[in-house]
């Protein structure tokens, strides 16, 4: 995330809004703070508010941007942690995570989640052996199939790891709007906890047929890209936050993006990343206090898309 954030403004947790946000849909725990999404296979909990790790943690060997990714990860997991997305597509940053975590010397809090990718076969188990390394985890959360790359072989690589103990939760990713009718092809015909996509304001092609389809299968929900990486950040944040922001929950433009994205009753959680600590307090701010009812995200969506 970038730009400067608002002043944050203090707000009223009032009953109605915790009544309207416990009427809705499993995919939030929404009487609670803080907010936690549900995993619909396992009853799971995790955190709302997880971290992405696309281009803020890809710093190569740079040791004070490394040292920088570790204060980022410090500050996300004393926050109350939640899922840390990566990728072997993301350059260094899954090497980065595990020096991360060796030099927070712990890994409380984390829901550990990467993926495979690779047109390769034979080369998405060595991907597998390559993240528990780099890592340096005993077990990993979930494994996703990056972009649906091989999807088949990969997901068939997954469950025998998860059966084996290695791997908690299994899915799919895309991201970008692109590959829905893919996306929906494989939730429909193979057994998967999680698909990964593109949710935000104004990108919400996947209300039509993704997400209601996650929640008819009991699909877990990852949303990436709520700030469309920052270009959606910088644009609102050049406009006043509307007076009736508290309502939703918002005191930021921050808040108000990741709570529109994490309101959806099918979303588990949203990933944005930041290389900042600062921005890293703001986001998981946003796992606090009320979320917006369905009217408010219509309020909410329109109000972006006149930015």
């Amino acid at each position: 995330m970038t730009g400067t954030a608002l002043p944050r403004r203090h707000f009223l947790k009032t009953t109605a809004a915790v009544s309207a946000l416990t009427a809705l849909p499993f995919g939030r725990a929404f009487a609670q703070s803080p907010i936690f999404g549900v995993i619909p296979k396992t009853g799971e909990r995790i955190p709302a508010i997880g971290m992405g790790t696309w281009v803020t943690f890809n710093v190569g060997n740079d040791a004070k941007l490394r040292d920088n990714c570790a204060e980022v990860t410090r500050t996300f997991l004393e926050l109350g942690g939640g899922m840390i997305d990566s990728s072997p597509m993301y350059g260094s940053a899954e090497d980065v995570i595990g020096y991360s975590l060796g030099k927070i010397g712990h890994s409380k809090g984390l829901f550990s989640a990467t993926k495979v990718w690779t047109p390769v076969s034979w080369h998405g188990e060595r991907q597998v052996d390559t993240s528990f390394e780099l890592w340096g985890v005993p077990t990993f959360d979930l494994f996703q199939v990056h972009n649906l790359l091989n999807v088949d072989d990969h997901l068939s690589m997954l469950r025998e790891q998860k059966q084996a103990g290695r791997i908690r939760y299994i899915g799919i990713t895309t991201s970008h709007g692109m590959r829905h009718e893919d996306m929906a092809k494989v939730m429909q015909r193979a057994d998967i906890d999680f698909v990964q996509l593109t949710y935000n304001a104004v990108d919400r092609e996947a209300e039509a047929r993704l997400l209601p389809m996650a929640t008819d299968l009991g699909i877990a929900v990852i949303a990436n890209r709520p700030y469309r990486r920052s270009s959606l950040i910088d644009a609102v944040q050049r406009h006043p936050l509307p007076d009736w922001a508290a309502d939703a929950g918002a005191a930021n433009w921050p808040e108000f993006l990741l709570k529109f994205t994490i309101s959806h009753p099918a979303i588990t959680c949203t990933i944005p990343a930041t290389s900042q600590v600062q921005h890293m307090r703001e986001n998981k701010a946003a796992m606090h206090g009320p979320l917006p009812d369905p009217a408010m995200r219509k309020r909410m969506a329109a109000y972006v898309e006149a930015l």
